[in-house]
């Protein structure tokens, strides 16, 4: 009875080990992502997503309505690289919230966005991820962005 009490402690050790290896996993793709995001790298970001990712805000129309904005990869990769030199710019991660199931992820975080090291918004990222290869892929963001409100 000892035995079979002790192999089923270490299969669920052995479980959440995986759990927490592949959560460590999703953090560095997203890592890896905003370091080329901050340093303007193209082939960096392209790296991290997959072929075919979905960009979207969530935005507020002239009349404070909300909707869904989608933005075009290639849109993106050109406006990223195209800031100037002389602006800087950084979005920190305040937290991560990592949910992983088999071949797909879920990775909720919060963030601040400065420009020129003044604060210019906050709010969550929510990122879906798919493991390709043993490599995890960004497959879809989606963002909120508010000025008040924040930590």
């Amino acid at each position: 009875m000892k035995l079979l009490l002790i192999f089923g402690i270490l299969l669920l050790t052995m479980h959440s080990s995986a759990q927490d290896s592949e959560q460590y996993a999703v953090q560095k793709t997203i890592e890896a992502f905003f370091n080329g995001f901050h340093q303007q790298d193209s082939i960096a970001i392209k790296k991290t997503v997959a072929n075919g990712i979905i960009l979207q805000t969530i935005a507020k129309d002239s009349s404070g309505k909300n909707y869904v904005k989608t933005e075009d990869f290639s849109t993106f990769i050109k406006s990223i690289i195209g800031i100037p030199e002389t602006m800087k710019f950084k979005e920190t991660i305040k937290s991560y919230a990592i949910q992983v199931d088999g071949p797909m992820a879920n990775a909720w975080t919060a963030y601040e966005f400065h420009v020129d090291d003044a604060f210019s918004h906050c709010g969550v990222n929510s990122f879906q991820l798919l493991k390709q290869e043993d490599a995890w892929k960004i497959i879809y963001l989606i963002d909120t962005r508010r000025k008040e409100g924040c930590e």
